[in-house]
């Protein structure tokens, strides 16, 4: 016999939601941004690796920059190109857990490969999966969040790919003190399958997203997905919202080359994402990526040894984590667009002081003092660039070309990074540090002038009012914001 509920219980029923819903979306959070975790520690760990490898493979500086580059482009590269249009199609669940798959192998690839040949190949198809995973991971949480809740569930993102970064600094130092064999590097790289077995098995607990649901037609399932995580009345308004926006010309969504009709028939998406590939560019003129690469060949070409370089590289991850939890706590209250602008410009100043540092005699001291404002680099990113630029990212991408939107970013993101990575020792040793730096100090100024001009704010609006917002303003009322 069923039985209605008394009035008197309603308020105990909908704390049981309530904390039914929280504990989906932590449980959701957890394993979805282990995605993020293996984008940290395989990015990351090669720094540390390098110094094995030039020791057991006899590697030159250009098979160094190679390797390093190999997951970047053409791995990561064709890996967010491939991704975007994937999770459109099989959804963001099915492809996070094909990443999954993918991480596996090209890290045991990575850590059995008998020659070079074999490894670059093995960091190729490992970079696919961290292409791939940097499109989809951000997307799934974005569109599986409530509003007031997104912020911080994608940033979480960013915490564990921080924590990544961490996690395969400290591995380095552990495995340098306890394997005395050129062939650490093997274990460096090898240990990160024990977290991707974890996301391929956990993605298959969760549910896609509720507008992916939408966009193919299973509205029910997108109305049930909704209610996992919020209450009834906050789903059926949000659900309301999201029917409304994949109902609009639904028909250009259909079939073949469905994102480049949308593109050609509404100029504002166009714009949209050409702003997003734009910015995602502008985040890898910082210079971070050379800081997470290139920090202990840094610090050892400066006169440190190659213990002393793994173990101050730490303090990168360690300045990583602090940077991103500060971060996360001002997207409590801070609009995102003034932490965009704060961060290109903290940026800039960090390089300035690290050109001048550079300028100093060679010693110890000038060593650290270098460490120092490489650290300031890397927490005026991670504070406030790298907690806002990707939550940004997956808000102003359209619902119909979301996947595909920040597939395109993503790729532009990617081989902007390898340019960088690859080029950076080259430049170095062509001019020196001092113009190095200064060519990154140009690029954050203008960085800064066009997020200034062309980045909108998001902050504490459903995805589908972001949306609204883009499509019906005038264009330049629908990017420029008071800061």
């Amino acid at each position: 016999m069923s039985h209605q509920p008394q009035a008197g219980t309603a308020p105990s029923h909908t704390g049981q939601k309530k904390s039914r819903a929280g504990k989906f979306l932590i449980r959701l959070t957890a394993i979805a941004t282990l995605g993020g975790l293996l984008f940290g520690f395989d990015t990351g760990v090669i720094s540390g690796a390098l110094l094995y490898m030039r020791q057991d493979l006899d590697l030159s500086s250009v098979q160094e920059a190679l390797l390093v580059t190999a997951l970047l482009f053409p791995g990561a590269t064709g890996g967010a190109l491939l991704g975007g249009p994937l999770s459109d199609r099989i959804g963001r669940k099915l492809t996070l857990v094909a990443c999954a798959a993918v991480f596996i192998a090209g890290t045991l690839g990575c850590a059995f490969a008998p020659d070079f040949g074999t490894l670059v190949f093995a960091r190729i198809v490992l970079g696919a999966a961290v292409g791939c995973a940097s499109v989809t991971c951000p997307v799934y949480l974005a569109e599986m969040a409530p509003a007031d809740r997104r912020g911080r569930m994608v940033t979480i993102n960013q915490l564990m790919i921080v924590v990544g970064l961490f996690l395969s600094f400290s591995t380095n130092v552990l495995l340098d003190q306890l394997i005395h064999d050129p062939r650490a590097w093997r274990f460096m790289l090898g240990i990160a399958a024990v977290p991707a077995a974890a996301l391929f098995l956990g993605m298959f607990w969760l549910p896609d997203s509720p507008r992916w649901y939408a966009l193919k037609g299973r509205f029910e399932q997108c109305r049930q997905t909704l209610l996992l995580g919020r209450d009834a009345a906050t789903a059926d308004h949000e659900y309301g919202q999201i029917v409304e926006t994949v109902k609009i010309d639904a028909q250009e969504s259909r079939g073949l080359g469905a994102e480049l009709r949308i593109l050609r028939a509404h100029p504002w998406m166009r714009r949209i994402l050409l702003i997003g590939v734009v910015f995602a560019v502008a985040q890898q003129t910082t210079g971070v990526n050379v800081v997470t690469y290139y920090t202990p060949t840094v610090l050892a070409n400066s006169g440190l040894t190659n213990s002393a370089s793994l173990l101050a590289s730490v303090t990168v991850g360690i300045t990583l984590i602090v940077g991103t939890l500060i971060g996360i706590w001002l997207l409590g209250f801070m609009p995102r667009r003034r932490m965009v602008l704060i961060g290109f410009g903290a940026v800039a100043v960090s390089h300035v002081c690290l050109a001048l540092t550079f300028a100093l005699p060679e010693s110890t001291v000038r060593s650290y003092l270098i460490l120092v404002f490489l650290l300031c680099v890397d927490s005026s990113m991670t504070t406030f660039l790298g907690t806002s630029s990707w939550l940004i990212l997956s808000e102003i991408s359209p619902t119909r070309i979301r996947g595909f939107a920040m597939g395109a970013s993503l790729a532009a993101l990617w081989m902007a990074n390898a340019a960088i990575s690859f080029l950076f020792p080259i430049v170095v040793g062509a001019i020196g540090p001092i113009p190095t730096f200064a060519i990154f100090i140009v690029f954050n100024v203008v960085a800064f002038v066009f997020c200034a001009r062309y980045i909108p704010e998001t902050k504490d609006r459903t995805l589908e009012e972001v949306e609204e917002q883009l499509r019906s303003a005038e264009p330049a009322r629908s990017v420029k914001q008071t800061v």
